[in-house]
């Protein structure tokens, strides 16, 4: 007898134990050398300090799926797993926990404050790692990296040594993100864009030679302090004559020239604006077309300095206050308004981004970006969904520079060198006793520390063990895909494509998959403010982990966003729950059963060569979905097979065959079963793996681990679906449809389970008609009729009628229903839906035959609404005939 399950499936005991029976049994280990195809898998690190959100879920269950499939398949598959430094996160962590003891990093000092970041690590690093085991995470845990661990930090200092010897880095003095909170430089994707009500302040500018005056709009009065220029159309006919005059700068003794510049808006307020190259991205590329003076109005904390006169210490708020406030005194503020602005705000201090003039170290990028683009281009690597190649290549021709250097503490510190004597610069991977130029001992380190996104950028390659020639970097290098959001594509996607050709003169991977992000249900972005994000740990408690992932696997389709909704999440868990129950049955039904020799293809039944035949469908489609990154048709396909064709009619098929008196032909369908189950297991493992391996474990035809089975497909499962037949599929998907319309009748009038009905069948066609005959039985028993006569129609009046289409034919479904339903009630309801069903096709073809519609909606909803219209006139013309019968 076949072990048996328990009579309710619980997550919370199964979970645990499965995944605790994967990494005793290494089956997610990579084999460095194999005879097995490679492949390969880099997990983007998640950042040291993170729980898992929703969108790790959806992200690191596609990878999952992959890498489950591929080990399935005879692959040698590593999913490299790894956490992220996540510089400023993880200083602005600890910075916090600090502030509780009322301390700063600035009193423990610098090392004291990295150790005492490291000891963090330690304590809180690995939470995020169990998080994603409790997702169902196949990594090769034994290979776990850290952005900062020994091996990662050695390649992350070759690699800066070498670029900065070909010229690729550089230390300049340019615009960047700054956060005076942190008093650091910051990524665009670290700052967050939030609109806000503003306003707009427009100030004259009195002319030097004259009593005219120009009036500026502008949105920060404070930092006309830093003014070097305004600035017009060179075309606006209102202020030509003004080009090259000179304005008195408000507030201040300096005078500024009146310049054109076609970057100007001439509808922008008065059309005059002020240039500020030193505190504005657009001013300071204005600035440096023009050679304007780029001046500093800033110090490194957001407080105005020495440039600001007696604004100097204020600050930024503050200084806007008292401008605004002396602009009025002195008459030069012509009116304020209200006026919708964007803030540029950082993401982990929440403090207002400036734009400030700094040195920093640079990647000079043109040259890396070039080849980047190549490899796109001609198809080496590609985007699913295609459209976001566009984006990539826009990006990459429109690349700036990139500042590298941050002014933190944790992270990679710049192994660069200042000498006192000679005031050069040292830079090696190893620390040097003295300058390379002048041998001077009085050399000090660079202070400030790698962007994250540095190191991130050499992890397809670092992490196998890259500057070593590895066996492991020869196996899985390139790896074969990417999975990862749109948001990184450039940040992270395109740095690690230029380093991976420039250091391994090959691509980092050959396809990069982009999935969509999670909304709420009713298609909102989910965000705590709105109060709408949903914590994945805390459903995978109390739904567990199989839930979640099948109900994300699900909807993934072409890139487009997710809506997740918790009536979805239960309907996937009750899917689970059917897949437990269905095994329970199948297991009592088995008996003692094994599985040794396959039955002879005469000894079956219909009902098993008709599931044999779908069972072989569906690996068709799944191994095609999968292979075309088409996950949501993979796993819709696998839901409905489970579902309806297994669970709903195979097992009530087969109920007769199995209670009844025949062993010859209860083996042949135990055998069926069996191996169908098997196969479901089998089939559903890389979406759902933990309850398929628990069931799996309890099969009489199981192997050592569903995890290490092979994936069923059409070519190595080819001898048992030649028990399937194309013409017993189309037979009974025939009874089927007759006992689920008769079914539907039932219910569409109300007709209680309980009480007796009669059908009549009326094909067209004699070989349909001996198809209902030889299974006359399945439709008294399943579709619970006492009579069920197979030949003309008769009367229709006082009839509900369904017609039956198949491929050669149809069968009219007939139920008489005198003395079952109150006719008078039954037209009324009739009366009601059709004109329901009218009005919903006069609102949908009035859509459809509005122009403005057809051209402006996406074509996916232009589809949707014209199939709508289709179903709906086909429901008017059933539900008119339906009232003919019953007056």
């Amino acid at each position: 007898m076949p072990e048996e399950l328990s009579d309710r499936y619980s997550a919370k005991d199964i979970e645990s134990r499965i995944y605790s029976f994967w990494e005793e049994g290494e089956y997610f280990k990579a084999e460095e050398t194999s005879t097995k195809p490679p492949y390969a898998i880099c997990l983007p690190p998640p950042n040291v300090t993170g729980t898992l959100h929703l969108g790790h879920a959806l992200d690191h269950t596609i990878q999952d799926v992959l890498i489950r499939w591929k080990r399935m398949s005879g692959y040698n598959t590593l999913w490299q797993p790894g956490t992220d430094h996540a510089g400023i996160a993880t200083q602005s962590v600890v910075e916090r926990e600090l502030k509780k003891e009322n301390k700063t990093r600035k009193d423990l000092g610098r090392d004291k404050f990295v150790k005492r970041v490291w000891e963090w690590k330690e304590e809180y690093g690995g939470r995020i790692v169990d998080q994603m085991k409790r997702l169902g995470d196949s990594c090769d845990w034994s290979r776990l990296r850290f952005t900062m661990d020994e091996g990662l930090s050695t390649a992350v200092r070759k690699v800066f040594v070498t670029m900065y010897e070909e010229g690729l880095i550089y230390r300049g003095k340019k615009l960047v993100n700054w956060d005076p909170e942190f008093e650091t430089a910051v990524s665009d994707l670290e700052v967050e864009h939030r609109e806000e009500k503003g306003h707009l302040w427009n100030i004259k500018y009195p002319l030097s030679n004259s009593e005219d005056f120009l009036v500026v709009a502008t949105t920060r009065p404070e930092t006309l302090l830093g003014d070097t220029a305004i600035c017009v159309h060179p075309s606006d006919p209102r202020y030509q004559k003004y080009i090259g005059q000179k304005v008195k700068l408000p507030l201040t003794d300096r005078e500024i020239e009146v310049i054109a510049d076609d970057f100007v808006e001439k509808d922008f307020g008065s059309g005059v604006v002020k240039v500020t190259p030193a505190h504005d991205f657009t001013d300071y590329e204005v600035g440096k077309r023009h050679d304007l003076d780029f001046l500093n109005i800033l110090n490194t904390n957001g407080t105005l300095n020495e440039n600001t006169g007696t604004y100097q210490g204020l600050s930024v708020k503050e200084a806007r206050k008292k401008v605004i406030a002396d602009l009025e005194e002195q008459g030069l503020l012509v009116k304020e308004e209200p006026y919708k602005i964007t803030t540029p705000i950082c993401q982990r201090s929440g403090a207002v981004i400036e734009p400030y003039l700094s040195s920093q170290w640079f990647v000079a990028i043109d040259k890396m970006a070039t080849p980047a683009r190549h490899v796109v281009e001609s198809g080496t690597i590609t985007f699913e969904p295609e459209l976001w190649t566009k984006t990539y290549l826009h990006w990459m021709n429109n690349i700036q520079d990139w500042c590298i250097s941050r002014q933190l503490w944790w992270g990679h510190r710049i192994p660069a060198w200042y000498c006192e004597d000679c005031t050069e610069i040292s830079v090696s991977e190893t620390t040097p006793e003295q300058c390379k130029h002048c041998g001077s001992s009085s050399i000090s380190q660079d202070e400030d520390v790698l962007d994250t996104w540095f190191s991130s950028a050499l992890w397809p390659f670092s992490t196998l063990g890259w500057p070593e020639k590895t066996e492991a970097l020869k196996t899985f290098y390139p790896t074969n895909v990417l999975v990862t959001g749109h948001d990184i594509i450039f940040f992270w996607v395109a740095r690690m494509i230029m380093d991976g050709l420039h250091f391994l003169k090959d691509v980092p991977f050959r396809k990069v998959f982009i999935h969509g992000i999670i909304r709420d249900s009713q298609g909102r972005k989910m965000s705590k403010s709105v109060g709408n994000t949903v914590d994945p740990l805390q459903i995978i408690e109390t739904h567990g982990a199989d839930a979640l992932r099948f109900t994300l696997m699900a909807q993934i389709s072409g890139g487009r966003d997710l809506k997740f909704s918790e009536q979805r999440l239960e309907g996937y868990r009750n899917f689970i729950n059917k897949i437990w129950n269905a095994t329970r049955f199948s297991l009592n039904a088995l008996g003692d059963f094994k599985p040794t020799t396959p039955p002879s293809k005469n000894d079956l039944s219909l009902s098993d060569k008709w599931i044999t035949y779908k069972l072989g469908e569906v690996e068709q489609t799944v191994d095609d979905a999968l292979n075309n990154y088409r996950f949501s048709d993979a796993a819709q396909s696998l839901y409905s097979f489970v579902w309806h064709d297994f669970c709903d009619w195979y097992l009530e098929f087969i109920k007769p065959i199995i209670y009844g008196e025949d062993s010859t032909n209860k083996n042949a369908t135990q055998y069926v079963l069996v191996t169908v189950l098997n196969r479901i297991c089998r089939l559903l493992h890389p979406f759902i793996p933990f309850v398929t391996e628990e069931i799996y474990q309890k099969l009489p035809n199981k192997t050592e681990a569903c995890v290490a089975a092979d994936y069923p497909t059409k070519y190595n499962d080819k001898d048992f679906l030649e028990f399937g037949s194309e013409q017993a599929a189309e037979d009974l998907d025939l009874v089927r449809d007759v006992i689920a319309a008769i079914r539907n009748i039932r219910g569409e009038n109300r007709i209680k389970p309980g009480v007796e009905i009669q059908a009549r069948l009326a094909p067209n066609d004699g070989e349909i008609q001996k198809v209902l005959g030889n299974n006359k039985t399945f439709i008294l028993q399943l579709a619970k009729v006492s009579e069920c006569e197979i030949g003309e129609a008769g009367d229709l009046s006082k009839c509900a009628v369904t017609p039956v289409q198949v491929s050669h034919g149809k069968v009219d479904v007939i139920v008489p229903l005198e003395g079952l339903v109150d006719f008078d009630e039954e037209i009324k309801r009739l009366e009601k839906t059709i004109e329901k069903t009218q009005k919903e096709i006069r609102g949908i073809d009035g859509r459809l035959q509005n122009k403005n519609f057809v051209s402006n909606a996406p074509d996916e909803v232009v589809e949707e609404s014209k199939e709508n219209l289709h179903q709906l006139k086909s429901r008017l013309q059933s539900l008119q005939e339906s009232l003919t019968r019953f007056r």
